[in-house]
């Protein structure tokens, strides 16, 4: 009766054991799969960074452009008509890209901090 008792004894032990390696076994599977979504969001946070870094140097490009070709066509105007000259009927202030340039102070875009 003794050795029964041991038997069952030993059985729910044995139950026990493997009910806990295998609730450790799923708590580690559940980490590395946030691990893995967090590597995935860091990797998509990336690129939408290095997309965005591209389309600020292109805009960047495209107001350097848009400001020439401003001041392109007031020189043509102020050479055909020197009375449409810098500030004509205002007091002598410029109404021109290089005179009023776009603000280009703090527009570097934003970077990515591993360390946060």
């Amino acid at each position: 009766m003794q050795a029964v008792k041991d038997k069952l004894g030993e059985m729910t032990a044995m139950k026990k054991v493997k009910e806990e390696a295998r609730a450790e076994e799923k708590a580690e599977k559940e980490i590395a799969k946030a691990r893995a979504d967090i590597a995935h969001e860091v990797r998509l946070a990336k690129e939408a960074e290095a997309t965005m870094v591209h389309h600020v140097a292109k805009a960047g490009e495209i107001a350097r452009t848009g400001e020439q070709m401003a001041n392109e066509k007031l020189a043509k105007l102020r050479e055909s008509d020197p009375a449409a000259g810098a500030g004509a009927g205002r007091g002598g202030v410029p109404n021109n890209a290089a005179a009023n340039p776009l603000p280009t102070t703090n527009m570097s875009p934003p970077t990515y901090n591993k360390m946060s």
